[in-house]
Order: C-alpha cells, then sequence, then structure tokens
C-alpha cells in the first residue's frame, strides 16, 4: 500500500456532540457497510454505549474512499468518547493519527471537553479539521459557534466545515477535505517492526486480541515478534484489519491500523502505549506510549455471593485489557469479606465498570463509598497514603491532611454566572477567573477539592444552566485542608463502607443530612436501628428506624391485664436480644446516599 494514499484520522467533541452520527454518514458514504446491514451508531457495538447514547470505547474502521481525482484511499478512522471520565480513550487514539476531526455543535457551540481535545491534538501536533454539526436544527448559531472556535483556534482564516450529520449534508465535501488536508503517515517500509499497541480486547479462542499501528516495517503471520516493554516473545497466529468488523488479511504494512494475534493467553502481557517489534531484528527505538493516568476515585468492589469472588477477579483481568485507566488489588471488610479496592478517573467510569462486569460477566456486586487518596503527614515528618476513611491514622498523630485539587474549566450561558459561582463557592471553590467567549458565552475558572465535584457536582451544573453548560478538569495537586473522619454507626457498630473524610467545618450538615436519608432507605428491622454519625466519640446527629411490629396479644380476647404485659415485656425482650446479635439489611442505594446529598444552602 503506498503511503501517500493512507489517511490516519479519528473524530473527536465534546459529549453528544454528533460523533457517532457523522461516523456513521463516513461509513454509508464510503461503502464500508451494506446498506441492509446499516443501523444508526454503527461503532457502538456495546449494548450499554448503545442504551446510554454514549461512546465509552474508542472504535477504528478502515474505509475505502475514491476522491474526486479518481484516486483510491483509504481511510483509517477512530470514533473517540466525549466524556471527561474516558479522555484516556482519546488520547489513545489521537497517538495513532495524523489528522482529526474536531466536531462542535451547532447550537450548543464550544463546550470544555471541546478545550480539552484540542489541546490534546495540538500538543501532539495533528492536523486539526474543524467541523459545526448539526446544521439542520431550527435554532443553529452558525456566526457565534464559528466566533468561538475561531477563538479556540487563535485563527480567524481558518476553513470550517458546515455539516449536518444526520442528514448527510456536508459530508462528501468533508471526505475530501480529510483526502487533501490530513498528511500521510510517515515510516519506512523496509525497517524493522515498530509499532504501537493502542487497545486490546479478549477472545475466548484466540486469546489476547492487539490492536497497533504501524509506523515502521510490516507485520504478517508466522513473524516472530517481542514486546519491548516486558520482552515477552509470541509468534503472530493472525493479522487483519476492522472494516468494521474483524477481516483477516495476508499483511499490514508502515502507516496501516489494525489487529493481530498471537495465542496470548495472560491479559498482564499486553501493555496499552507498549512497542511492538520482531524478535530476529528488533527496533533500537520505543516508540513513545501514553502517560499512565493514575486513578482519581477508589472504591470497593465486593460480590454479592462470596462463591463469586474468584469469576469476579477472573472478570477484572480481562477487564483492564479493554480500559487500562481501571485498576484494582485485593481487600478484606469486617463487613462485607473478601473484594477489591477499584480505582476510576471518576465517577461515571465507575459506573460504567460495574455495569459492564455485571452484565459480560454475570456477577452480581457490591459497591462502596467511593473516595479520593488523601495525603496524611504524622508528627515524626511521615506522609502516607489514605485510601480509605477507615485507614485514616488517630487524629492525634496527625500533623496535617492534604486532599488532591482539581483546576476546573467550566463553560456556561452568561446569565448563570452567578449561579454556578454560588455552586463553586458551596463546594470550596476557589476563584481563578473569568474570561468571556463571546455575548453569551462565558468560561470560569476554579480550583476545586476533587472530593466536592465527585458525585453530583456536574449534575447541578447541567440543571443550572438548563443543560448548556460543560465542564472539565485536570489534577494540579495536594492541598492541606481542615479535614476529619465521619463515621456511621448502625446500633452501636461503625459501618466501615459509609464512613466518610469530610470538611469539618461541614460535618455537622453532612452527618444531620446522611442519618436522615438512611433512616428511609433502610428497611424496618424486627427490632429498632438506631443510626448515629459520629467525629471519634462525639454523636452529632441520630435517628432510628421504628422496628416492624407484630401484635402478640390479638389472641387475649378480655381477662387480667398482666397476662397481656407479661406478653408485651416478653416482645420487648426478644428484640432486645435481636438487636444485639442480629445483622442489618442494608440496601445498594445506602451506599450512595453518603454522595447524593441535597445541594447545600
Amino acid at each position: 500500500m503506498d503511503l501517500a494514499r493512507i489517511r490516519n484520522f479519528s473524530i473527536v467533541a465534546h459529549i453528544d456532540h454528533g460523533k457517532s452520527t457523522l461516523a456513521d454518514r463516513l461509513l454509508q458514504l464510503t461503502g464500508a457497510v451494506e446498506q441492509r446491514k446499516f443501523r444508526e451508531q454503527l461503532l457502538d457495538d456495546m449494548e450499554l454505549e448503545r442504551e446510554r447514547g454514549i461512546t465509552i470505547k474508542a472504535s477504528c474502521v478502515r474505509l475505502h474512499y475514491r476522491a474526486s481525482d479518481n484516486r483510491q484511499y483509504v481511510l483509517n478512522l477512530i470514533d473517540t468518547p466525549g466524556h471527561v471520565d474516558f479522555s484516556f480513550e482519546v488520547t489513545k487514539s489521537l497517538q495513532a493519527c495524523e489528522g482529526t476531526l474536531l466536531v462542535v455543535d451547532a447550537v450548543q457551540g464550544v463546550e470544555a471537553q471541546t478545550v480539552a481535545n484540542f489541546m490534546l491534538a495540538r500538543e501532539r501536533g495533528l492536523a486539526i479539521l474543524p467541523v459545526i454539526n448539526k446544521i439542520d436544527l431550527f435554532n443553529a448559531q452558525l456566526e457565534r459557534v464559528t466566533k468561538e472556535i475561531n477563538h479556540l483556534l487563535q485563527d480567524s482564516e481558518v476553513t470550517i466545515s458546515k455539516v449536518s450529520a444526520k442528514e448527510g449534508r456536508g459530508v462528501p465535501e468533508l471526505l475530501e477535505r480529510i483526502v487533501n488536508e490530513v498528511p500521510p503517515p510517515k515510516g519506512n517500509p523496509a525497517e524493522s517492526l515498530s509499532a504501537l499497541i493502542f487497545d486490546s480486547t479478549y477472545d475466548s479462542y484466540k486469546g489476547v486480541v492487539v490492536f497497533i499501528r504501524i509506523f515502521d516495517g510490516a507485520i504478517r503471520p508466522g513473524l516472530g515478534i517481542r514486546f519491548l516493554g516486558n520482552h515477552l516473545q509470541f509468534s503472530v497466529q493472525e493479522v487483519g484489519i476492522l472494516s468494521p468488523k474483524p477481516e483477516p488479511v495476508k499483511e499490514l504494512h508502515t502507516g496501516e491500523v489494525g489487529y493481530f494475534t498471537a495465542n496470548i493467553r495472560n491479559p498482564h502481557d499486553v501493555w496499552v502505549g507498549d512497542t511492538v517489534t520482531e524478535s530476529a531484528r528488533p527496533t533500537a527505538k520505543q516508540l513513545p506510549g501514553f502517560r499512565k493516568l493514575k486513578p482519581m476515585v477508589f472504591a470497593g468492589i465486593y460480590p454479592s455471593k462470596t462463591q463469586d469472588l474468584t469469576t469476579l477477579r477472573t472478570a477484572m483481568e480481562k477487564f483492564v485489557l479493554t480500559d487500562s485507566a481501571f485498576q484494582f488489588e485485593p481487600e478484606q471488610s469486617d463487613a462485607l469479606g473478601q473484594g477489591f479496592r477499584c480505582g476510576f478517573l471518576g465517577l461515571l467510569h465507575m459506573e460504567i465498570v460495574q455495569e459492564r462486569l455485571e452484565r459480560e460477566h454475570g456477577v452480581d456486586l457490591v459497591l462502596t463509598t467511593p473516595s479520593v487518596v488523601f495525603q496524611v503527614t504524622l508528627h515524626g515528618g511521615k506522609v502516607i497514603e489514605v485510601h480509605r476513611p477507615t485507614d485514616l491514622p488517630d487524629l492525634a498523630t496527625i500533623a496535617s491532611v492534604a486532599e488532591p485539587f482539581v483546576k476546573a474549566v467550566i463553560l456556561c450561558p452568561a446569565e448563570t454566572v452567578g449561579a454556578l459561582m454560588d455552586l463553586a463557592i458551596q463546594n470550596r471553590g476557589v476563584y481563578c477567573f473569568t474570561e468571556y467567549l463571546s455575548e453569551t458565552r462565558v468560561k470560569l475558572i476554579y480550583e476545586l477539592p476533587l472530593s466536592e465535584i465527585l458525585v453530583d457536582f456536574y449534575d447541578r451544573l447541567k440543571s443550572l444552566t438548563r443543560g448548556y453548560g460543560s465542564f472539565d478538569y485536570e489534577l494540579i495537586g495536594y492541598r492541606v485542608a481542615n479535614l476529619i473522619r465521619l463515621d456511621i454507626l448502625l446500633n452501636g457498630r461503625v459501618c466501615e463502607p459509609l464512613s466518610s473524610i469530610v470538611a469539618k467545618a461541614q460535618a455537622y450538615e453532612k452527618g444531620k443530612e446522611l442519618v436522615e436519608r438512611l433512616k428511609d432507605l433502610i428497611p424496618r428491622q424486627l427490632f429498632e436501628v438506631a443510626i448515629q454519625a459520629a467525629i471519634g466519640s462525639h454523636i452529632i446527629a441520630r435517628q432510628s428506624v421504628r422496628p416492624l411490629a407484630k401484635n402478640v396479644t390479638a389472641k387475649c380476647y378480655g381477662g387480667d391485664i398482666t397476662r397481656k404485659r407479661k406478653l408485651w415485656e416478653r416482645q420487648k425482650e426478644g428484640k432486645k436480644r435481636m438487636k444485639q446479635f442480629g445483622g442489618i439489611d442494608i440496601p445498594q442505594e445506602a451506599f450512595l446516599a453518603v454522595l447524593k446529598m441535597s445541594p447545600r444552602s
């Protein structure tokens, strides 16, 4: 394949700006899929993606396109997610491309993830083709959005394609721009194989399926290969392309994107970002991989049935293949037994991991309260990391506690600036600056504690801006704060999964609100359940769940009142014993209640 006829590009945008729909039109126009087999969101082949209407995994597909100059081109398209929790998928995709389509909604305009994706593409020196999508909408604001894109790119002369991915308007012209403006890949076909692993998945029959972009040389069945990261060697069994279904080919050459299998049975043998080369004549230079993302949110995942622990471990080992941002390690809980401490990029990431593990592997799971990693400095100067609230040392031994802070970029309509500033202040935000992108669009920059934005911050932001606000963030380091541990006691016993680390100034308010919420969520037992919020040995809030009542005197018809009193006393003693020794049934919703608090006044 002539390198000059290959184009590798991705589609990036903010969530719900039309990436997958645009990919559908490109597939149709290039004849990559027969019309009778076509369905909407074709590249979103995961059931969960189709249900939620979002892209979770990056997808790649090979397109064959005859341009206006009557030349045949091969286009390797990678469709990417838009949500901030899946930005690692975008990073991997851009590493395998020479150009990208930056898609912007004709109504919503430039959003927070638009800015973040543009910065990623610019850092890698990619050709950026700005595209305004959804021009068919009656309330499309092309002039305003054009100004916002010009402001973002710092270029008032840049060509902006205006398309309707839904109707197909402007898409043929966009294909011509891709051929003319995205540079062809560079590389030397005569050199030793040098390929970048940008993704992988697991097949029960073939083992690990490795997705690669070839920068030099070629790969074919029977070739002996080596991974430069761990020095493991294998023999290639099959190579192929995705069009969009897997299709075996005889060979993959320089500049091409595809997959290979080599009977790799251990998922841990394949590292995303590693370099693949030939065993006989290895390349001297390792390709620049990906910055390893550090999980920002941690939670415990436990099987609801103890016998499912081995199944869950196997499922997680396979899951890491398709999501290298997910991490896990074994842990033991007094309340929940054996399970795993897992790291996630955000709360949506955690939710998706839970749903995929349950659906794809049939394991029923229980999750503990998500938390961030705190850095605790002891009086002796020793610094330790605290992943769980229950690991926080005794207050007398602590010199200081530091929590992770993020730099948050909020894009919103001008009339909602005041409400969003109040929201940021309620969440202990530190104001940085305001920038007006246009007469109606404003960018707010705040520094916020990560623990404050984990849960409902984004939902509340969307509500305050009537859906027109957007939010992106990056970790900027740790800062010392006045933090303490808030424990929840059920009948005098600390319930570890419900403990949390909170700001001291908000502890009473959070404790009171939490016990009130738990009172409604914990089902009534045969005995009274006392729910208490405590800081150390000091109880700051309490609620009680009344016991289920049984009329033990129903069989008594008249007679001496002492007979009824004896029955009542016996019932009271029985309930005392049950309260002392009985287990309390806590539903999954109660664990999430620690997070889903109503807005503070």
